[in-house]
């Protein structure tokens, strides 16, 4: 399986509405629930509104379009980097999945990986 990197800064954070999230930009996630509204999205493009956030945070994305009848996948790489005391924060769309570690340990998560058999890109 091949895993590509992201080569930009990350920041998770919370917003007070969506009103400020600039839809052109190319990679932002949004989560809106009864009781927030979570945003990830390049650390350069953080709107105003934002009430609380945590910067510092790098990823990589599952290539390849997967399938719903998969089994394991996230929980697999999760667990190699949880075996090395990598937290991650994961997010998934309707083709692949995200994964972002804190920029301080994406070298090692890289690495390990790829000790375990993931091409990384």
């Amino acid at each position: 399986m091949e895993l590509k990197k992201l080569d930009y800064d990350l920041t998770i954070c919370k917003v007070s509405d969506v009103k400020n999230i600039d839809l052109s930009k190319d990679f932002y996630f949004v989560g809106k629930t009864d009781e927030e509204i979570s945003l990830v999205c390049k650390t350069d493009d953080v709107p105003d509104n934002t009430t609380i956030r945590d910067d510092g945070w790098r990823g990589f994305r599952i290539q390849g379009v997967l399938d719903f009848s998969l089994v394991g996948i996230l929980s697999k790489i999760s667990g190699i980097l949880a075996d090395n005391n990598i937290g991650i924060f994961a997010v998934s769309t309707y083709n692949t999945d995200y994964i972002l570690v804190k920029k301080e340990n994406f070298g090692h998560a890289l690495e390990v990986l790829s000790d375990a058999g993931y091409a990384i890109d």
